[in-house]
């Protein structure tokens, strides 16, 4: 059986010197190259990379989601629930202002998740998100 295929996601960022002080120093993604108006991160084993683009960074949206305002543009991790925990403390350690807080959602349903959301430096929304149960993250 092959691995799974690896994600790239290219995001608009305001500065690459808070870029990386945020994914590789808070989020502590592995910096790859770089040139002078974008820096590849490792992240989660995937690649992202922050394009300096000032002008298109930033969230603008936001749609319902079970009771939360959830950005529209978005993107993040699901984790293991153990290591979605230890962020979410680390987060507020370091004191992240989170757009939504850290919590479950959808208790008790098909789809019950921890989910939390917050902003990059630059504006962008990230959500990291956990399952109870894995073998649902599809089910509807």
């Amino acid at each position: 059986m092959s691995a799974l295929p690896l994600f790239h996601l290219a995001f608009p960022v305001t500065s690459l010197e808070k870029a990386r002080a945020f994914y590789g120093g808070l989020l502590g993604c592995a910096e790859g190259r770089s040139a002078a108006d974008w820096v590849d991160f490792d992240f989660y084993g995937h690649q992202i990379v922050a394009h300096l683009a000032p002008e298109e960074a930033g969230h603008r949206s936001t749609n319902a989601v079970d009771g939360d305002d959830v950005p529209v543009r978005h993107f993040g991790a699901i984790l293991p629930m153990d290591e979605w925990e230890r962020l979410a403390a680390k987060l507020k350690v370091a004191g992240t202002r989170f757009i939504i807080d850290p919590h479950v959602r959808f208790k008790g349903e098909v789809g019950e998740q921890a989910t939390m959301f917050f902003l990059d430096p630059c504006g962008n929304a990230l959500e990291f998100k956990a399952f109870k149960d894995i073998g649902r993250l599809f089910a509807k």
